[in-house]
């Protein structure tokens, strides 16, 4: 029996989006990547939202986007954006949606992950370090609420930590 909805939590550079990927492939359930979703229905990249409309209707489209995924009868893996379960109601959405699992990465992990990655609105200007460090201090509170299970990402590769998830999910799947 698969289990209905599979949310990851995290930081950016946590390896959401790319578990995400495979615990779908693997358990053969679609994938669904908050931020390509409000995309897609904003016709406009978030870093445009960011500037065109500012942070606080970001937000609220991710809750929008929550609550509207609530209703689906269908299974999925829920890649959601990094600050996604830190506003609104957001980490108790995530965590009656489904079967939620925080990626936690330290500072380290997550600077040589993004270090070439320009499409971060938060990381723009300024020492990465520093910023990953100060917004994932703020941010981890409510990434542990949102989830279930925490998986500790450093050092581990897509392949294992894809394991470690589905041998939490155990009789579900």
């Amino acid at each position: 029996m698969l289990p209905d909805k599979i949310i990851l939590v995290g930081f950016m550079g946590s390896g959401k989006s790319s578990v995400g990927k495979e615990l779908s492939k693997r358990l053969k359930i679609k994938y669904l990547d908050s931020d390509v979703c409000i995309e897609e229905n904003e016709k406009k990249r978030i870093n445009d939202i960011f500037e065109e409309d500012g942070e606080e209707a970001f937000r609220n489209m991710e809750s929008d986007f929550l609550k509207n995924i609530s209703l689906s009868k269908e299974g999925f893996v829920l890649s959601t954006g990094g600050g996604m379960p830190c506003f609104n109601d957001n980490a108790k959405l995530i965590k009656n949606l489904g079967n939620s699992f925080y990626l936690m990465a330290s500072p380290d992990t997550i600077l040589d992950r993004l270090k070439n990655d320009s499409s971060r609105p938060l990381l723009k200007d300024g020492n990465k370090y520093e910023k990953i460090s100060n917004l994932l201090s703020k941010r981890e509170e409510f990434y542990k609420k949102a989830a279930d299970i925490i998986i500790e990402t450093d050092g581990k590769n897509i392949d294992e930590i894809t394991d470690e998830i589905i041998g939490c999910l155990g009789d579900k799947i």
